[in-house]
Formats: structure tokens, C-alpha cells, sequence
């Protein structure tokens, strides 16, 4: 509910549980807008993702101590807990910012006894059962770090984003144009009081009147494993750029115009091509697309220039149409808050590394807003800082000040206001 104001300072540890690693992460807060991180990345092995509650925590807490012993010799420094905030990107009901209540597991996990339950507490109890000295003051997602580790750095930053394997965004709203919670506003919490929102807008339009789907976007969604969600997410992501690339090609290829009198096995794979195709045929510097023939050699398939060319430009279109509809998101929330400038601070392989997207994004924008030739873009995407990390330690620095002035974290278990008690 703070906007950090890049004088926070002290150190802080972050976790960030991914599908196959956890990272943590000591941050170092030195105010004037900088900072210093040391991190370690430790495996999570296959059996942990099916193993018992108890294990899993236990092997997150002893990454933790493995860390502290390493890097951080915080015992001669103060007998204050080492605050730690905990970035927990799976589906979770939050009513307090130290709280998080498991609603299904993804990514592979299947660990009995923690869905639908808080794993704050069962994060901490490991802690302690291992005599660390660490709190867990704030649970976070990922999107929502990035916001908040930009905003530290770039005070006009307004909104985190995330373009990679999935797309989301964050932004700050006030409370009373959130009804699930000015519904049942706390007395001393008032209606203008900011909130930073974790959109998911992955799911927009999942009932399909908004968008303009063509019929590969209907197949991906058909033969996704959760068909009718995240519509949006499965036009833009990385995950599926490749795939709408392949569906187009084996398309064109059944109704004769490309590969004629080859056999396509390889392409008939779904996913046999992830967005790194699509990314290095735009990049491919000859001109008669010599590396895109090699691309496709490697799948069994022999390509003429033409065909090279028809390729490239498909290519030309899907990363065009994933960059103009990825900002639909941005324009909607500026519209929504009034914002006439903005920093949008993104992050993810897409828009990192896929060729031409923050061109065609900014030029989108462009035609949005309707900008004059004269008019420099007020609203840019730049790049984020690590929310994961970063993001976390700062939400645990701004937790740790609210509860030190007795502010409210969130709701308890009855709907009353949670001062942040230990957990």
C-alpha cells in the first residue's frame, strides 16, 4: 500500500521459488535510489515437487541458512530479526500482505497439505526450526515486485510489466476503485489510499468478445491443457508465438502453397517450435534468408527463397501483432488512472529478446494515444528492475515501517485489521 520513495535503506533477504529453481537473494537498500543484491540459486530436485509439506519447507529453509552462512554475517550486526520477503508466484488469496493462502499448485508441484492453507507460517516455522533469526514480513507476486523495485529507482515508473513465457502488469489503484475492498473499508483507511494491483489480465476477454482471434488462436486454445483461459496471454506470450508460427506454416503447407512433395513429420509436432524461431528468421541478416533455410533443415525440410520470404513475413506478422495488442494492457491502465506520462517498466524474454518488439510496441502506443509528429512519446516501456528479488526486499523494507508505526497490513482471518503480528 507505500510507494517506496528510494531513501529505504538496510538489508533484507528475498526468496524467489520458481518451477525448477530458488533463488535468494540479500539485498542491500542504500538509499539516494541505489541498491546492492548477492544472490545464490540453489536446484530444486525433481522428488521435492511431490514430496510432503515438512520437506519442502525444510529444504527452502535450509537454502536460506546455506546462504546466510555463506554470504551474510548478520549476528554481529543486530539482534533484530533479518526482515524477508517471500515471492510466491502461484495462485494464492491474499487479505494481508504476510499472508497467503495456497489455491492450487502448478508448475509441476503436487504436495499435499499445503493447498488451501497459508504458507507463510509453515515457511516460518521451518525457519525457526533451524534456529535463523529471519522473519517472513511480506509475501508477494512477481509483477507486482517489479513495479515496486522500478518505482525505487525511477520515480515515474507506473506500472511493472511482464512480457515473457506468460504476460501480466501492475499498477497502483486507489481503494475505493477497488470494490472487493472499499466494500468492507476499514475505518482509519481512507478511500484514496493506494494499493499496488496485481492485474493477471493474462485472462482479459476469456469469453472471447474482444479480441479479433484468427483460427490458429482458436487451436491453441482448444488443444491448451485449460481451454477458455488466459485468451489474451495465449496471443502474445512467448510460450506461443512459435506454435502460431508452426500452425500457420502446416496450414499453408496442407492447402498446397509451401513444402510441396514433402513429408512435414517434424512440423506436425506441436511446439516443435518455440519463439526462438520466429524471433531468429526476423533477425536473419542474408538476403536470400540462408539462416532460415538452415533453421528449417534441422526440422527435415527444404525451403526455396520464396518460401523463405513468405515465411519471414508471417513472422513480420506475428511478432507485430503480439507487440501491438501486448499494449492494449499499458493504454487501458493509463486511461483507467488519468496518466498522460508514464515509465512502464517491463521485464521477460520477449521483450528482452525478441527482435523489433519495443519499436512496434512504442509505435503502437503512438497510434493509440494519437500522439502529433511533434509530440515525443510520453508513455515508454523501459526496463524493469529484478522484482523477484529486488521487488521483495523493498515490499518487506515499506511492510516493516508500516508495522513499525502500527499501521494496518491487511485483514485478519474475521475481517478486522491485521497490525502484523508475528506469524
Amino acid at each position: 500500500m507505500n510507494f517506496p520513495t528510494g531513501e529505504e535503506t538496510g538489508d533484507y533477504l528475498a526468496i524467489d521459488l520458481g518451477g525448477t529453481n530458488i533463488r535468494v537473494i540479500l539485498v542491500k537498500l542504500l538509499g539516494n535510489r541505489k541498491f546492492e543484491t548477492i544472490q545464490s540459486k540453489y536446484v530444486l530436485p525433481k522428488w521435492i515437487r511431490t514430496s510432503t509439506s515438512n520437506e519442502l519447507w525444510l529444504f527452502i529453509a535450509q537454502c536460506v541458512k546455506t546462504f546466510i552462512d555463506e554470504e551474510f554475517d548478520y549476528r554481529d550486526s543486530s539482534d533484530d530479526p533479518i526482515p524477508l520477503g517471500f515471492t510466491f508466484s502461484y495462485p494464492a488469496y491474499q487479505s494481508r500482505i504476510n499472508s497467503g493462502v495456497l489455491q492450487r499448485w502448478t508448475k509441476g508441484f503436487d504436495i499435499p497439505g499445503v493447498e488451501n492453507h497459508d504458507v507463510v507460517p509453515m515457511l516460518q516455522n521451518a525457519l525457526k526450526s533451524l534456529g535463523l533469526s529471519v522473519v517472513v514480513v511480506a509475501l508477494i507476486n512477481d509483477t507486482t515486485g517489479t513495479l515496486v523495485a522500478s518505482t525505487y529507482t525511477d520515480p515515474e515508473t507506473k506500472m511493472g510489466l511482464i512480457f515473457g513465457t506468460g504476460v501480466n502488469g501492475a499498477y497502483y489503484d486507489t481503494i475505493s476503485s477497488i470494490p472487493k475492498i472499499s466494500n468492507a473499508l476499514p475505518l482509519d483507511i481512507q478511500e484514496d489510499t493506494t494499493m499496488a494491483i496485481n492485474c493477471e489480465y493474462g485472462a482479459f476477454d476469456n469469453n472471447i468478445s474482444v479480441l479479433p482471434r484468427t483460427k490458429y488462436d482458436d487451436t491453441i486454445d482448444s488443444e491448451s491443457p485449460r481451454p477458455g483461459q488466459q485468451s489474451y496471454e495465449k496471443m502474445i506470450s512467448g510460450y506461443y508465438l512459435g506454435e502460431l508460427l508452426r500452425l500457420v506454416l502446416v496450414d499453408l503447407h496442407h492447402q498446397g502453397h509451401i513444402f510441396n512433395g514433402q513429408a512435414i513429420r517434424k512440423l506436425n509436432e506441436p511446439f516443435i517450435m518455440d519463439t526462438s524461431f520466429p524471433a531468429r528468421i526476423e533477425e536473419d541478416p542474408f538476403e536470400n534468408l540462408c539462416e532460415t533455410g538452415e533453421l528449417f533443415n534441422s526440422l527435415g525440410v527444404e525451403t526455396t527463397v520464396p518460401e523463405r520470404e513468405l515465411i519471414r513475413r508471417i513472422c513480420e506478422l506475428i511478432g507485430t501483432r503480439a507487440a501491438r495488442l501486448s499494449v492494449c494492457s499499458i493504454a487501458a491502465i493509463c486511461k483507467k488512472r488519468g496518466y498522460k506520462k508514464a515509465h512502464c517498466a517491463a521485464d521477460g524474454s520477449v521483450f528482452t529478446r525478441y527482435p523489433y518488439f519495443r519499436d512496434r510496441a512504442a509505435r503502437a502506443l503512438r497510434d493509440i494515444f494519437q500522439w502529433g509528429h511533434s509530440t515525443p512519446d510520453l508513455v515508454t516501456i523501459v526496463p524493469a528492475e529484478d522484482g523477484s528479488g529486488v521487488g521483495a526486499a523493498i515490499i518487506a523494507a515499506l511492510t516493516k515501517q508500516r508495522m513499525a508505526n502500527g499501521e494496518s497490513v491487511g485483514l485478519d482471518e474475521h475481517g478486522q485489521q491485521d497490525r502484523g503480528g508475528s506469524n
